[in-house]
């Protein structure tokens, strides 16, 4: 992550911030700065994930997962990303960036995203992160335990079905 500021930005409006249960939304007013900006003028498809990135810093702290895995010795995980792009965010723009915990399955976190401009939806998608000890991932079970939580209940949506589908497909046919 090269955003440093931002990053310090965010771990301290998280630590001020009232807590969070894993479900609720995230919503943050942000504006596309000069650094987001790629060769064509409009906010760069690599710094939508970095954004998230940030998120998920702020939505781990807030929901206690940050200090459960300094406790336990674990580190995130992302898992891999799933992002259509619609429209163009512009310099200096703001947006509204939504961020929640969608669905879980035995060892991954599916986030949902959404980076909104008025009522146009300009990019979302969903990420997927994991605890990881040196033993390998950690079950959603326990990672959900130790932060005296169950661990959520519901079906994957659609999209990340199709996503995992689409995913496992990618790497059997990978070289």
């Amino acid at each position: 992550m090269n955003l440093y500021l931002r990053l310090l930005m965010t771990l301290l409006r998280a630590w001020r911030a009232p807590r969070l249960t894993p479900g609720d939304t995230l919503e943050r007013q942000l504006r596309v700065l000069p650094n987001d900006l790629d060769l064509n003028g409009h906010m760069n498809n690599g710094r939508y994930l970095t954004i998230i990135d940030l998120m998920l810093v702020e939505y781990f702290v807030r929901t206690g997962f940050a200090r459960t895995m300094l406790r336990h010795g674990w580190r995130p995980m992302a898992g891999g990303s799933l992002i259509s792009y619609r429209r163009g965010l512009q310099p200096f723009e703001g947006y509204t960036l939504r961020f929640r915990l969608d669905a879980t399955d035995s060892h991954w976190n599916y986030m949902r995203f959404e980076f909104v401009k008025g009522d146009k939806v300009c990019a979302a998608g969903y990420m997927k992160g994991a605890a990881v000890a040196r033993s390998g991932l950690v079950p959603n079970l326990e990672s959900y335990a130790a932060m005296g939580l169950p661990l959520p209940a519901g079906e994957l949506p659609v999209p990340v079905r199709d996503w995992i589908a689409a995913e496992q497909g990618v790497m059997r046919a990978a070289w």
